[in-house]
Formats: C-alpha cells, sequence, structure tokens
C-alpha cells in the first residue's frame, strides 16, 4: 500500500461519483473541490463520449483534461480544447462489427470524431441519451464514410447474459481490439490502446507523477485497466466481483458518498 502522498485522483464518473440517478451529492462536489483546492489533480476517466462528459466536469469546476471514451481520448476541456491522446478502432474492424451487429440484431451506437450515430431512432438509443443529455444522428451506417471511430457500443438492456456473451466471442475473434463490459447491458468496443491504464499513465508521465501518488477508483469491468494505473486502487462497495478482487480497498458504494470515504481514508481531507 502507498504512503506516499496522493497528487493524483482518476475517478471513474458513472456509479463511482454520479449517481444512478444521474446526479452528484453535495459531499462529492464538495470533496472534489477540496481536492482540487490542495493541489491534487483529479482526472475524470470514462467510457463516456467527451462530448457527454465536459457538463459533469464543468459541474465539478475541473479544468484537468478528461479521458473519455474508455482511454481512447484525452482531451482539454473547453471548446476547441487540444487533444493530447488520441486512440481509434481501425475503420476495417469497425466495419467488421458493423457487420456482425447487423447480422445479429444487435443495437450499436457508433461514435466517429465525438458524435454518436445510430440507425434507428428506437427506445434504446431514448433510453441511452435521455439520461446524459447527449444529442445523436440517424443515419443508415452504409452512407457513412467509416472513419475516425472513437469506439462502437453494442447495448441489449435487461439481458446481461448476452452482453457476456458478445464480450466472449469477440474479445476470441478479434485478440488485438479492447473488448469489456462497462456495465451489465453495454459492450465497449475499442482500439487496444484505448484503456484507462493508458490514458493514466500518459498523463503521469505528462505531469511527472509517480504510481505511487495516484489513487484510482472505479465500479465495473472497464475500471479494471483504471485500477492498474493507480497506487491505491479502490473498487466501489456497488463494483463487479471482478473489479473488487483487483483492488486494495472496497469502499462504500456511490449512493453511500463511497468515494468521499475513499479519499478522507487516503488523502487526508476532511
Amino acid at each position: 500500500m502507498s504512503e506516499h502522498k496522493i497528487k493524483m485522483v482518476a475517478t471513474d464518473i458513472d456509479g463511482t461519483i454520479l449517481k444512478w440517478d444521474f446526479g452528484f451529492t453535495p459531499e462529492v462536489k464538495d470533496c472534489i473541490k477540496k481536492l482540487t483546492a490542495s493541489n491534487v489533480k483529479v482526472v475524470l476517466v470514462t467510457g463516456r463520449m467527451h462530448k457527454a462528459t465536459t457538463f459533469l466536469a464543468d459541474e465539478l469546476g475541473l479544468d484537468t483534461p478528461i479521458v473519455s471514451y474508455q482511454g481512447g481520448m484525452i482531451k482539454e476541456n473547453k471548446e476547441n480544447g487540444k487533444v493530447f491522446y488520441r486512440k481509434d478502432l481501425d475503420p476495417n474492424r469497425a466495419k467488421e462489427i458493423i457487420k456482425w451487429a447487423k447480422d445479429n440484431n444487435v443495437h450499436i451506437n457508433l461514435y466517429m470524431d465525438d458524435i454518436l450515430y445510430v440507425e434507428k431512432d428506437d427506445e434504446i438509443i431514448r433510453k441511452y441519451t435521455d439520461a446524459r443529455y447527449i444529442e445523436y444522428t440517424v443515419c443508415p451506417f452504409e452512407n457513412l464514410e467509416i472513419k475516425n471511430v472513437n469506439k462502437i457500443l453494442a447495448i441489449k438492456y435487461g439481458d446481461a447474459d448476452t452482453v457476456t456473451s458478445w464480450v466472449e466471442y469477440l474479445s476470441k475473434k478479434y485478440p488485438n481490439l479492447y473488448i469489456v463490459k462497462s456495465t451489465p447491458y453495454f459492450c465497449e468496443i475499442s482500439n487496444k490502446d484505448a484503456r484507462k491504464s493508458c490514458a493514466v499513465e500518459y498523463l503521469c508521465k505528462k505531469w511527472g507523477i509517480e504510481k505511487d501518488e495516484v489513487l484510482t477508483i472505479g465500479d465495473q469491468n472497464n475500471d479494471i485497466e483504471l485500477l492498474k494505473s493507480g497506487g491505491v486502487k479502490v473498487a466501489m462497495g456497488n463494483g463487479t466481483p471482478e473489479l473488487k478482487a483487483c483492488a486494495d480497498f472496497v469502499t462504500d458504494d456511490v449512493n453511500n458518498n463511497g468515494f468521499v470515504k475513499a479519499i478522507h481514508k487516503f488523502c487526508n481531507m476532511r
């Protein structure tokens, strides 16, 4: 366990600092404000698209770069912000995944240049976007030039087993891609270097921060990579069993300010 002073907190968003009703508790907001005031760099590390994260960073008063797309992009949180790191999905692989989805009647969100495309305006995309305040474009994928693909997200609400089977099948078929569950109903398909660990390691190098000086915290299997990059690895109480197995410490759940309790334990914050 790290005895070093924590200089960076790399945190997942949904289910970690953001409750499932998509709100921050006052305690989480206050805690992040105190961290920032103590010169601790707080970095949001999410599977969300960049555009769906900026308003949350603004609400928390953060000016650090945002890690989006599972680590596929690191970009400043400002209009026309600088992109520090970007790892896109190979266009040919993306086309193969799109074909697999069509053949198997799988709903996918296609993200290109931080724009979300879907083929059908249906209840799946409305459920996905309503809570996240995201705009989307409806367009047959064969009408699009497939390039600059941030990621592909396959969704099946209410059927975690099917989503697990997609992850297993696609991981076997495409060992050179990064394929992971980000919620029980989301299968994320990305470049192999679009991982939360790659992004955190990049920022540590940029800022001269040692691994021992980083606290990482999350709740889902896509946060296993995030935890790997920290000296202090924290899983939320509502985290998956696989994630908890990788953690140094399991905190309370998201509705009981688990993030705040972990920060108090490891960052001497009050």
